[in-house]
């Protein structure tokens, strides 16, 4: 038996590493950050806060966030779903649409705002289209 030992657990070992990669928030992170770069070459400070999780296609999530006058803001959303598209949309607490520019590419979305009024502000994120089920995304932001 102990014999055995050594070759049952370098089969564990490599059955455990065989299995799928799985997503995750983290890469969906990395990826909002690597969406965020260009930006922090402009003078843009990243917060440590992001928003995560997995969305199914079709769906939208509301996150509620302060945002102050006199600032500017980029809000960067990424998924590791190369197939995906996301979107990330800012309303103010009136509902009217605030951001100043937004923009899409495959598997990455980011808005820009400036804030007219200090106050609570609506990031509206989707996932627009996916080929699966669920699809984790992050969303993290930044100030100047």
């Amino acid at each position: 038996m102990k014999r055995f030992a050594p070759l049952v657990l370098v089969l564990l070992l490599l059955s455990l590493g065989a299995g799928p990669a799985r997503a995750t928030i983290d890469d969906a992170l990395s990826f909002a950050l690597e969406a965020a770069d260009p930006y922090v070459k402009e003078g843009f400070t990243v917060r440590e806060d992001y928003w995560g999780g997995d969305l199914p296609v079709k769906t939208t999530k509301a996150i509620v966030h302060q945002l102050f006058k006199g600032n500017e803001y980029w809000f960067w959303m990424g998924t590791d779903q190369k197939a995906a598209k996301i979107s990330v949309h800012i309303y103010d607490s009136a509902g009217n649409l605030a951001e100043a520019e937004s923009w899409q590419k495959p598997h990455f979305a980011a808005a820009r705002v400036v804030p007219k009024k200090t106050g609570s502000y609506y990031l509206i994120v989707e996932v627009e289209k996916s080929p699966d089920e669920r699809t984790y995304w992050s969303l993290a932001y930044g100030f100047k």
